[in-house]
């Protein structure tokens, strides 16, 4: 029997036309459809000897009982007409069967196969009717008996079902129309044999083509499944950033990818039959995962390569037979070496100041936490101490922030060639600086410590040829014996902190007893602070947003201020501590929400307006109705208030913060996240589409000019923001050279006292109202 090329037995599509169906007065498939086309002929011509053979001992069988009745004349020629055009026919079968099938075979137009079956139906009935009514009754059984046998050759077409209905028609017809002729000669006894021989061919035959083109159809789609599956795996492979491999029972390499025998450096030859663990740097992990017999994903470990140290990420799934029996593991890996050190830089860019290169505010959190619960379970307190510089406000009013930048600079060199091996230095932001001490058992070195740190500070600084003299005051705590807790220690120690600095500042003082009289001052802070909310104590100023394109103003940030009546101006960085800590800061929030929505209402649509949001009100689940309630009763859309958050929110509740902070995005609100890599890590968070903006701290900003790497962190940054599609604001721009600086790296809003320092609301009001003559004027 004829055998197709495996080349030519390929399915290349996977599924049949909707609505197909086989069925004795259904439309078959279309042999010209790719899905079955390669099947059906190539099955066509593997059948194709068995028809022709059945055609011509069918024949040969027929000439028997005409042989002397007949005349040679005629016998020989017909059968030698049959023997052509089923070899002709066979040949044709086995020749499109190469020809015609694949992703560029030919069209074989359904009519041909048809034609050509009907064409040898007519060609073997031809002589069986012509000599009919001529031959003796017992002649005319036999040959209409053979007739009837004939018609199950049609098995040879069921892969083609129109063919094979082709057929049975034809021979159905051609003896029912010779036993016509011969109905008074053939008995009915016969007739009824034959015609019921006939009858099991064509039900058996179109049964079976039915059975057939179904099992065609079924492995056709299998296949053409298994090669697209194939096709992807390739693709990936080829294409993708991972590589597949699979153990089996006994953990030893069956299959890998030859991405991964490149990563190696060495061929699959010396890989596959080796144990996947020991060819993977002897990972324990992943030996107990592969021991534990259960699915595993994102599983890390680090390669010591040729081409140095590689970090991959593999994860598997179990390989079971169908008795339920283990046999290995098949999984995917990838190298994700980049994107480690991708997340270690973002993490060491979150964890460090810019400007000192020393632990941030949060970082210095978290090493206090780190030292207060070892000095919780070894009983050698911790001490955290508080610094902050006199005098050094007038340098940069007077020097410049260039030259406020290099002080500061120069101050953490000194902190941390004073405080060595026995502590951690950081900066806490501005000109407050931090020391956590993990071995405070000796009070007395503590305060020696601190001696020579107001001692070295005090030296006077040469900065271009600038002799600048500052001071520092310190205040310090001891854990856990002045507070249990992170936070509590930073309040003791920076009520001691207030107590350096109204003892004349330059000195150092520690939380005692004493200082309970401070703490009774911050309690009647927090009573003063209750009733100015109240009494309406509390008024806003509006710092000026640009364009840094067009430098035009597009809105504010409203910034909270306090008058109180008889200490007059309290700083924001006072009382909103003692607002947070006394849950004050929801009911202050909800004010500041509604006064800037009472703004906006009063400003065109194009002005928006932002507001700070302290991370202990975002944890209050009905900020996002407070917010829809404010803009609703200002008649304002929510896309013209932002809500600035820093990354503090994200050292709490992460889970609770990430859903307020979607809840306020569904109602158009914008959310930006403030001061950007000045504290707590929260990169993580930017892919969850709830932030809007970045916002770079000033203190980036400023001295971008005298430090190249400055300008290549706020490249990273905005390059960050735009692969999230979050735009950037450039705080701190106080000069036309940081202004056309931080345009050139991308920025898209300008925020600095280059365009004005926060105003009233009346001059706010002015810078609107002009902004609005000159669209006029334009």
């Amino acid at each position: 029997m004829y055998e197709a090329p495996d080349r030519f037995k390929r399915i290349t599509a996977a599924r049949l036309p909707d609505g197909e169906s086989l069925g004795l007065a259904s439309e078959p498939v279309d042999i010209s459809s790719t899905p079955l086309k390669d099947v059906q002929l190539t099955s066509r011509a593997q059948l194709a000897p068995f028809f022709a053979a059945a055609n011509v001992v069918a024949a040969i069988m027929t000439i028997a009982p005409l042989w002397g009745v007949v005349s040679t004349i005629l016998l020989f020629p017909w059968l030698g007409a049959v023997a052509l055009v089923n070899f002709g026919a066979m040949q044709l079968a086995r020749m499109q069967a190469i020809t015609h099938i694949g992703r560029s075979g030919r069209r074989v137009p359904p009519w041909q196969m048809i034609g050509e079956v009907i064409v040898r139906a007519v060609v073997w009935l031809s002589l069986p009717l012509w000599v009919f009514t001529s031959i003796d009754p017992g002649s005319q059984v036999i040959v209409a008996s053979i007739a009837a046998g004939l018609g199950v050759a049609g098995l040879g077409l069921v892969v083609v079902p129109r063919a094979a209905i082709a057929w049975m028609s034809s021979f159905t017809g051609g003896l029912v129309g010779v036993l016509l002729l011969g109905r008074d000669t053939v008995p009915f006894q016969h007739m009824l044999s034959i015609l019921f021989t006939l009858g099991v061919a064509i039900f058996g035959v179109l049964n079976v083509a039915r059975w057939a083109f179904e099992q065609l159809k079924t492995n056709a789609d299998f296949s053409a499944q298994s090669e697209s599956a194939a096709l992807l795996l390739q693709e990936y492979e080829q294409r993708g950033v991972g590589w597949l491999w699979q153990v089996d029972g006994e953990n030893r390499v069956t299959y890998i990818s030859s991405r991964m025998t490149a990563l190696l450096g060495r061929p699959a030859s010396q890989l596959v039959g080796h144990s996947m663990p020991s060819l993977l740097g002897g990972n324990a992990e992943l030996g107990r995962k592969l021991l534990e017999k259960q699915p595993f994903n994102a599983l890390e470990m680090e390669l010591q390569t040729a081409r140095g140290p590689r970090w991959i990420s593999i994860a598997g799934d179990p390989i079971i037979d169908t008795a339920g029996r283990f046999e290995g593991f098949r999984g995917v890996g990838s190298d994700i070496t980049e994107m480690r050190q991708t997340q270690e830089r973002l993490t060491h860019l979150a964890n460090m100041d810019v400007l000192s290169g020393l632990p941030n505010r949060g970082r210095v959190r978290q090493l206090l936490g780190e030292a207060l619960r070892t000095a919780t379970s070894t009983n050698v307190p911790c001490a955290i101490l508080f610094l902050d510089l006199d005098g050094f406000k007038p340098v940069n009013d007077t020097f410049g922030h260039p030259k406020g930048d290099a002080v500061l600079r120069a101050v953490a060199k000194r902190l941390v060639d004073e405080v060595g091996a026995d502590g951690h230095v950081g900066r806490m932001g501005g000109d407050e600086f931090a020391i956590v001490v993990t071995d405070a058992q000796s009070r007395k070195k503590v305060e020696q410590m601190s001696e020579r740190i107001i001692k070295s500070i005090k030296e006077p600084y040469m900065i271009d040829q600038t002799e600048i003299r500052i001071g520092v005051s310190i205040g310090a705590s001891f854990g856990p014996i002045d507070g249990a807790t992170v936070d509590d220690l930073i309040l003791k120690a920076d009520l001691a902190l207030y107590q350096a600095k109204d003892a004349g500042r330059g000195v150092a003082r520690y939380f005692s007893s004493e200082l309970q009289s401070e703490q009774e001052d911050r309690v009647r802070l927090e009573t003063d602070l209750r009733q100015a909310i109240t009494a309406q104590q509390f008024h806003l100023v509006f710092q000026p947003l640009v364009s840094a394109k067009s430098q035009k103003l597009i809105g504010f940030e409203a910034l909270i201020r306090w008058n109180h009546p008889q200490r007059g101006f309290i700083p924001p960085n006072v009382f909103i501590p003692v607002a947070e800590e006394n849950g004050l800061m929801p009911q202050l929030g909800n004010w500041i929400i509604d006064e800037a929505c009472r703004a906006l209402a009063t400003w065109p649509e194009a002005v928006t307006v932002a507001v700070n949001i302290s991370p202990k009100q975002i944890l209050v689940p009905a900020l996002p109705n407070v917010v829809s309630e404010a803009l609703a009763r200002h008649k304002i859309p929510g896309n013209r208030l932002e809500l600035e958050v820093t990354e503090g929110v994200f050292l709490g509740d992460s889970g609770k913060t990430v859903d307020v902070l979607g809840r306020l995005r569904a109602l158009g609100v914008g959310i930006a996240l403030d001061d950007f890599g000045t504290g707590y890590s929260s990169i993580g968070y930017l892919n969850k589409a709830i932030f809007h903006k970045l916002k770079i701290d000033g203190s980036f900003v400023r001295d971008c000019g005298s430090r190249p790497e400055n300008v290549a962190i706020i490249k990273s940054i905005v390059q960050l923001a735009k692969s999230f599609r979050m735009s950037v604001t450039a705080e701190g721009v106080e000069t036309a050279e940081d202004f056309e600086r931080m345009r050139e790296l991308g920025c898209d809003t300008i925020q600095g006292y280059l365009f004005g320092k926060p105003l009233s609301y009346e001059r706010a009001n002015q810078m609107v109202v002009g902004l609005g003559a000159k669209r006029m004027a334009g």
